[in-house]
């Protein structure tokens, strides 16, 4: 039976799904031919022959042959490498989301394309759901210590730099404080773990906890580091820990499929309220003990 021809909008979003679906074929393929887990692999490898089945099906319909984007390949793909599969699978099927596809219009005039949005959408999520990444299964451990660190460090930080009033002396306490709190999470986090009877998993989870404590000091006491002013460099330290808090509060909420807003607010009220209450608590020291440096 000879298809009825379809209208030039519905054309034009058809172009629009093939290009997203030849793209990200491409890249699913060049993601699982670098992958040394052939689990994960084999998992990209079944997600890229659906997005090539797709667009084969659009291309019954418009007649003529997409090209990947380039850029979105080089882009979704060092994303990938970088800071995770599934990070960067899930923010690339985001971008899809938002796409000028209207699946609804087209249904109209194609019926299938109901059936095969529905079939993408449930597949591709069931198979990203199986991907196996150490970053995602002790997302745990790493915010654990970014929590910690921010609480803790801008905390101590705050504090000092009224009662001492010296950039130098308190980058010093800073980088001990931090250490010390690195190593100590590391060594709860290890024993917590040991405790489960998780004996497997006790050593990456107390090495992601120490690293993401670290990160979250480098990025706190680098101000008092720079800046001559102390603060100037406590107020940069509050902006920094703003950042990080919005990075991995995005991180999780697209990894993990997390409402961003709420967790991002909770934390940045949460280091906000401390970092003030240090300060207070500095100045009161400062005053109580006469200190002059």
């Amino acid at each position: 039976m000879e298809r009825k021809p379809i209208s030039p909008e519905v054309r034009q979003q058809l172009i629009i799904a093939q290009r997203n679906e030849i793209t990200e074929y491409h890249i699913y393929q060049r993601l699982a031919k670098k992958l040394k887990d052939k689990h994960n692999s084999q998992v990209l490898n079944a997600i890229a022959q659906d997005e090539l089945k797709h667009y084969n099906i659009w291309k019954k319909y418009t007649g003529r042959e997409v090209s990947p984007s380039r850029w979105d390949m080089f882009k979704f793909y060092w994303i990938s490498r970088l800071f995770g599969i599934t990070f960067g699978i899930k923010l690339m099927e985001k971008g899809e989301e938002s796409a000028r596809i209207n699946y609804a219009e087209i249904a109209h005039e194609i019926p299938e394309a109901a059936t095969i949005s529905k079939e993408e959408n449930d597949h591709e999520e069931e198979l990203i759901n199986i991907l196996k990444e150490d970053k995602l299964e002790y997302i745990g451990s790493i915010v654990l210590g970014l929590n910690d660190a921010l609480v803790e460090i801008l905390g101590t930080l705050a504090g000092l730099t009224f009662a001492l009033q010296n950039t130098k002396l308190v980058a010093l306490a800073g980088i001990i404080a931090g250490i010390a709190g690195a190593l100590s999470m590391s060594s709860s986090e290890y024993l917590s773990n040991k405790s489960e009877g998780n004996d497997a998993g006790a050593v990456k989870s107390a090495l992601f906890t120490g690293l993401a404590y670290i990160v979250a000091v480098v990025f706190l006491v680098a101000p008092y580091l720079l800046f001559a002013s102390p603060f100037t460099a406590l107020l940069v330290a509050v902006l920094d820990s703003v950042f990080v808090v919005f990075v991995y509060s995005y991180y999780i909420s697209i990894a993990n499929d997390q409402p961003f807003r709420k967790r991002f607010l909770e934390m940045v009220v949460l280091s906000t309220v401390v970092g003030l209450i240090s300060f207070g608590l500095g100045y009161l020291v400062r005053v109580a003990f006469g200190i002059e440096v």
